[in-house]
C-alpha cells in the first residue's frame, strides 16, 4: 500500500511521469524500507506474536525462520535502501537513516502509547515526502500535505484492524485504541482520522494545482472510505479483512492512477 502513495508524491513532483532510471531507484527504495521495517516489527514483536493466537503462525514464533536471519535481512534491505537513496541524490541519501529510524521506531511505540496507530500512518507517510526528495532533491511543504493524508488513512485502518486484537492487547497491557476506548469508540476514532485523511487528499489537490481527474480519484477514495466504515461493525468484525485487505488496497492503487492521469491530460 506505501509503493502506490511514493509513486503518486513522484509524479506529483516530476509533473508528470519521472524518468525510467529515476522510477527504478524510487521502487527500489520503497520496496527496501517495506522490507526492512517489517522484518523488525517481526523481530521486535516476535514474544508479542507468540501470545496472540492470530500471529502464533508467523514465520518467528513459529520457528520457520531464525532471529539471525532476519537480522541479516534488515542489514541487507537497509543497505539496499540507502544504495537506491546514493543512486537519486545527496539529500535523498543523507535523510535515509531519518526514514529508517522512524519506521523501525514504530515497532515499540504500542508498549508506551494508545496512538501507535498514528505513529505507523506517519512511517507510511514519509513515502510520497521521501519520493519528492528522490525527484526534485529538495523538500517543498506542501508534500507534507500529502504526508498527511496518508499518515491519517493509515492510522485510521490500523485502528479498525487493531479491533481484532483487543482481548489480548489488554491481556499483554499493550496500548492501542481499542483497547483504551473499546471497540465501538475505536469504530468512531477511525472515521475521524479518515475524514481528516479525505481534507488532507483534497487539500493535496488544490495545493500543486492538480485537475478535475485527480479530484473525481479523491472524491471516489472518500466513497471508498465510507464503503470500508460500512463493513465493520462494532458487533461483527467478519468482513475487517475485506475492509482492510481489499479495500485500503485499491484506494492506493486508484489514487495514483488518477493522479498519473491528470498530469499527462494536463501535459497534452
Amino acid at each position: 500500500m506505501t509503493l502506490p502513495f511514493g509513486l503518486t508524491g513522484a509524479v506529483i513532483a516530476a509533473e508528470g511521469i519521472p524518468t525510467p532510471r529515476v522510477l527504478l531507484w524510487i521502487c527500489v527504495a520503497l520496496v527496501a524500507a517495506r522490507s526492512a521495517a517489517m522484518a523488525f516489527n517481526r523481530l521486535a514483536d516476535a514474544q508479542i506474536d507468540a501470545t496472540n493466537p492470530r500471529t502464533q503462525t508467523r514465520a518467528l514464533p513459529a520457528g520457520l525462520l531464525s532471529q539471525q536471519f532476519v537480522g541479516w535481512f534488515i542489514i541487507v534491505s537497509s543497505l539496499l535502501l540507502m544504495l537506491a537513496a546514493w543512486q537519486l541524490n545527496r539529500l535523498a541519501l543523507y535523510l535515509s537513516p531519518i526514514a529508517l529510524a522512524i519506521v523501525f521506531a514504530y515497532s515499540y511505540t504500542k508498549r508506551f502509547t494508545r496512538w501507535a496507530h498514528l505513529f505507523l500512518g506517519l512511517a507510511m507517510g514519509i513515502a510520497p515526502a521521501a519520493a519528492w526528495v528522490a525527484v526534485r532533491g529538495d523538500l517543498d511543504p506542501r508534500i507534507f500535505l500529502l504526508t498527511g493524508a496518508v499518515m491519517f488513512w493509515g492510522g485510521g485502518f490500523d485502528v479498525l484492524y487493531s479491533c481484532q486484537d483487543y482481548e489480548h492487547d489488554c491481556r499483554e497491557d499493550l496500548h492501542s485504541v481499542p483497547r483504551w476506548f473499546g471497540i465501538g469508540r475505536a469504530l468512531m476514532i477511525s472515521r475521524v482520522f479518515h475524514l481528516i485523511a479525505f481534507g488532507f487528499f483534497l487539500a493535496t489537490v488544490f495545493a500543486f494545482g492538480l485537475g478535475k481527474i485527480a479530484l473525481a480519484g479523491v472524491i471516489l477514495t472518500g466513497a471508498l472510505l465510507i464503503y470500508e466504515h460500512s463493513l465493520v461493525k462494532a458487533n461483527d468484525l467478519s468482513k475487517l479483512n475485506a475492509a482492510f485487505f481489499t479495500t485500503n488496497g485499491l484506494i492506493s492503487v486508484m489514487l495514483l492512477g488518477f493522479v498519473v492521469a491528470d498530469r499527462v491530460v494536463q501535459r497534452m
